[in-house]
């Protein structure tokens, strides 16, 4: 859990990860995801590198997009084999695909992960306010409260492009880098926030990656 002194570095980052109340949440479709956002929300944001997801994952996920629209149109809970559907590209299996490693793995390259940490870091304080980030070698995980008026695809786009440009200069590569969907999640109250935490700052360690510099927390005592 957080102790009291962590609890008092994090209040103002954190302040106003609660439940929403209902129309508060804007349910946005975007690529093959479906994307919650609130205004000033708290969030655990993933994204990766275009070829860290084998084509068979990526329509998977477009399937289950399709199947989560049919039924909201049409008013219905979920049959059982759409359910199952959902299970196999859930984010826990999206994470178990990504820590494998799979891809060019672009972001072991020192230059390359200084690059995106740096756009993370660049309008912490002015847009956004950091809370926990890890860049690994070939995805990203962001906890962060969005300010007033702050969008999550424009945030998204702060982080992506700029690193993207030159990262392909420094490689010698043409073409997409990043994977277009990422991965959202609305942090609705302390305990989710607690653990999304946890979770960020020990993925390089759990993904067998020792003493990895590119990670960083608003509280220390997480990074285990």
């Amino acid at each position: 859990m957080v102790n009291a002194c962590a609890k008092d570095a994090l209040a103002a980052a954190t302040q106003g990860a609660v439940r929403p109340n209902f129309g508060e949440v804007t349910i946005r479709s975007r690529g093959r995801l479906p994307h919650w956002e609130k205004d000033a929300g708290v969030y655990f944001v993933t994204f990766h590198l275009v070829d860290s997801l084998p084509q068979s994952v990526l329509r998977k996920m477009a399937e289950r997009r399709r199947l989560l629209q049919t039924a909201r149109r049409s008013g219905r809970k979920l049959l059982p084999h759409e359910e199952a559907a959902f299970a196999e590209v859930n984010a826990k299996k999206i994470e178990e695909y990504l820590d494998k490693g799979r891809g060019a793995c672009w972001m072991r390259d020192p230059r390359i992960a200084d690059l995106v940490a740096n756009a993370l870091r660049f309008y912490d304080g002015q847009r956004y306010r950091l809370i926990a980030w890890c860049v690994m070698p070939n995805h990203v995980h962001v906890v962060f409260r969005a300010f007033p008026g702050q969008k999550l695809p424009g945030l998204l786009r702060s982080w992506k492009a700029y690193p993207a440009g030159m990262a392909n200069r420094i490689l010698g590569r043409r073409g997409a880098f990043w994977e277009r969907e990422y991965y959202d999640r609305l942090i609705r109250d302390g305990e989710e926030l607690d653990r999304a935490i946890a979770y960020v700052c020990s993925n390089p360690e759990r993904a067998g990656l020792h003493n990895w510099r590119w990670v960083w927390c608003a509280v220390p005592d997480k990074r285990r």
